[in-house]
């Protein structure tokens, strides 16, 4: 295993040999699930059914980091919250095999939610609201949060280091992403002081999945403490939309509307962090694949481009 192809000794066979120590016994069905972070697979089992075998990224979370993710999901899904939490095995959630750590995770099924519909906005909102209730029963220890150190200064140093960023857009790029980092800092200034909890931290509609019972979440990979709203902006595609996430939210806890003044800011938060993961995981065989655009200096120049305008926009 090496930093630069973190997953290439993970074979098929090494999954599924993964999967039977356990003591489940898998049939040898195996099909890879979309997921460039980690690496996650469906696996059947010879008693029928499937189970997801999620292996973590070496080195980006610590065991304890992880361990607190999975509390967090049980902690959930034993408030009755539709949350997909890890399967345990003589106690414990987070595994290891062949130098790997993994996962696995009961599969549920789905189909996208319409974010289209009012009714499904709300109920969605319903149900953000009550994993924030619970979230803020306490905090994380070893998850951090979102702030600007994690979300703009590390990503800004990633694509700096990064052989991606042309050598003539560095000093643009740095000079944009600085204006960038001032005006998410006024924002948050002129903002104030708010109240911070356990959220799923990357509440997009992918993470979402419909069934005839309503909507479940998935992937709490990113969970850390933030802001309420930071688990609603990304749902909304309007205002509309968000007025009827926070009319089912209202219906089950109190939300600060000063938190949507930093929906702008978490926004650029998101295009800095963005361009930044894929800087800081190019040499990954899974990235160029992915992402061939950021290979592209004209990519580049738009993506600079983006940050002034960002800044422009929030200041």
């Amino acid at each position: 295993m090496s930093a630069a192809a973190p997953y290439a000794g993970l074979s098929p066979d090494l999954v599924l040999d993964a999967v039977a120590a356990t003591g489940l016994r898998p049939d040898g069905r195996l099909l890879a699930l979309n997921s460039y972070e980690n690496r996650v697979y469906q696996a059947g089992l010879e008693d029928g059914g499937f189970v997801v075998a999620k292996f973590y990224r070496p080195a980006r979370w610590s065991d304890a980091a992880i361990d607190e993710e999975h509390a967090f999901a049980r902690e959930l899904a034993e408030a009755d919250l539709p949350v997909v939490a890890p399967l345990v095995f003589a106690g414990r959630s987070l595994l290891a095999h062949a130098g790997f750590r993994y996962a696995l995770y009961p599969r549920r099924g789905g189909r996208a939610p319409m974010l289209e519909s009012r009714e499904h906005l709300e109920w969605m909102g319903r149900l953000i609201a009550r994993i924030h209730a619970v979230g803020a029963r306490a905090p994380f220890r070893h998850r951090g949060a979102l702030d600007r150190a994690a979300f703009v200064a590390a990503p800004m140093q990633a694509v700096l280091a990064s052989p991606l960023l042309p050598a003539r857009l560095a000093d643009a790029y740095r000079a944009a992403g600085a204006r960038l980092d001032a005006a998410i800092a006024a924002r948050q200034a002129a903002v104030g002081p708010l109240r911070t909890l356990r959220l799923h931290g990357d509440c997009h509609p992918g993470n979402v999945l419909w069934t005839d019972a309503g909507p479940h979440f998935v992937d709490l990979d990113d969970a850390r403490m933030g802001p309420a709203v930071q688990d609603l902006w990304m749902l909304a595609a309007d205002a509309a939309a968000m007025d009827a996430l926070l009319d089912g939210y209202a219906q089950f806890r109190d939300f600060d509307p000063a938190e949507l003044a930093l929906v702008p800011a978490l926004r650029a938060m998101r295009l800095l962090h963005y361009a930044g993961w894929i800087a800081a995981r190019w040499a990954d065989p899974a990235f160029p694949a992915a992402f061939p655009f950021a290979a592209e200096a004209r990519w580049w120049e738009q993506h600079v481009a983006d940050l002034g305008e960002a800044a422009e926009a929030l200041a």
